[in-house]
């Protein structure tokens, strides 16, 4: 058996026609979905983010505006930059590239941003209406990896997820987003204890711990649909995930390949919250798609 592909990059352009339509849509309603991205320094990873998102902004025909600023920038400063996109009409999403430097809080931050457009959904009262599976923005990467799951077919209720991490971008919420599946869920860290045996339960091994191929076929339940959030690079330098992708391919089910899996998923659910955010402040509903 050799596990099917899960292909993130085919995923996310059938989900991008989707969004193409309900922006038509709200063009012909005289609103253009705006996404302002704050960038702070010049890192060269986060730069390069930056600019696939204000291109895929741009190939949706969204309105997209990127502010940089000084590493030395105060926080003040920033707050002050946020306010006034949250008040800033053309703009319904706002994101701030993560990381920022040391002397600014990313938590003030955060929560500076309207919750109306923090379309990366972090901010507290987002995640507390999907903690209550409330309708709210979604975590972008926790939410792509939702959808790619979906693409299988595959019924999600009644399942045993096992999440590897439990970060507040990824592992955290992207357990919570399964649970509203009705999944049953597992959480497990650096912590855990007999790792391998909790993870050999999982239906849906979800994997987020940054360790270059750490995970290998006798962490997998023979048939699992394995999804491997891991960007890391090799020994030769070579892109690669958390899971030995070549070692596990023929247990698992289903798997993401990296590159080319959860990745591209994480840019266009943060252009369907930027949609869904000016659907819900231009109080527009009748879109055409599925939000």
């Amino acid at each position: 058996m050799v596990a099917a592909l899960i292909n993130g990059k085919e995923i996310s352009l059938s989900i991008r026609e989707e969004l193409k339509l309900g922006v038509t849509e709200l063009k012909n309603q005289g609103v253009i979905p705006g996404l302002a991205v704050v960038l702070v320094g010049n890192n060269s990873a986060s730069r390069t983010y930056v600019n696939s998102k204000h291109k895929a902004c741009n190939e949706l025909g969204m309105y997209s505006e990127v502010i940089e600023l000084a590493e030395a920038v105060s926080e003040d400063e920033l707050l002050s930059v946020v306010r006034k996109l949250n008040n800033d009409d053309k703009i319904h999403g706002i994101l701030v590239q993560l990381p920022l430097p040391a002397h600014i809080s990313e938590k003030k931050v955060i929560e500076t941003i309207s919750p109306l457009k923090d379309v990366d959904g972090f901010h507290p009262i987002n995640i507390g209406r999907m903690m209550t599976n409330q309708d709210s923005l979604l975590p972008c990467t926790p939410f792509g990896i939702l959808k790619l799951i979906e693409a299988t077919n595959i019924p999600i209720s009644g399942k045993h997820v096992v999440v590897i991490g439990r970060s507040n971008i990824v592992g955290k919420p992207v357990g919570q987003l399964f649970l509203n599946e009705n999944a049953t869920v597992t959480y497990t860290h650096s912590r855990t204890t007999d790792l391998k045996r909790i993870t050999k339960q999982a239906d849906i091994l979800i994997v987020a711990i940054g360790v270059a191929k750490l995970i290998t076929s006798d962490y997998i339940k023979e048939g699992a649909i394995v999804i491997d959030v891991g960007m890391n690079r090799d020994e030769n330098g070579k892109l690669c995930g958390d899971v030995d992708f070549e070692n596990v391919k023929s247990v698992a089910g289903h798997i993401t390949p990296v590159p080319g899996g959860v990745g591209p998923m994480t840019i266009t659910m943060l252009l369907h919250n930027t949609l869904k955010a000016a659907s819900q402040i231009e109080n527009k509903s009748n879109l055409g798609v599925k939000l």
